[in-house]
């Protein structure tokens, strides 16, 4: 917010200054002269306080939405923790298949690695040990 109190105070220097620097250098009588230093200074007074209000709306508004964006932040990580629980309850039964596949596979590897084993233990015999068994 302090930069918005800069802007507004840096708004109100440059429209004071602005002002003074007109009635200062605009040639006219003493009468014209304070008639227009009244009506400026009027303006200058109507400005800020329209200035000062709109600022009271823009605090206002910056309130409102930072507590909105709260809110809805809230509300948004329950709906995020709410979709993980149920992602993990669907996706729980089907850990349970695959592990029980995974399970499956490995038990039929072995039993492949065992065959494979035991034919080629039987291939691998020397031959004379054929010949004698007959």
């Amino acid at each position: 917010m302090p930069n918005a109190k800069s802007l507004v105070l840096g708004m109100i220097v440059g429209g004071v200054t602005g002002a003074v620097y007109t009635l200062f250098n605009t040639p006219s009588s003493g009468r014209d002269f304070r008639e227009n230093a009244k009506l400026k200074s009027e303006n200058i007074k109507t400005t800020v306080m329209s200035l000062k209000e709109e600022g009271m709306q823009l605090k206002d508004q910056i309130a409102q939405t930072s507590k909105e964006g709260a809110e809805l932040i809230k509300e948004l990580s329950e709906d995020v923790k709410v979709s993980i629980e149920s992602w993990k309850k669907t996706v729980e039964p089907h850990q349970k298949n695959i592990q029980k596949y995974l399970e499956q596979i490995e038990k039929s590897l072995k039993e492949l690695e065992e065959k494979a084993k035991a034919e080629q233990d039987t291939d691998t015999q020397p031959s004379h040990e054929i010949i004698n068994h007959q």
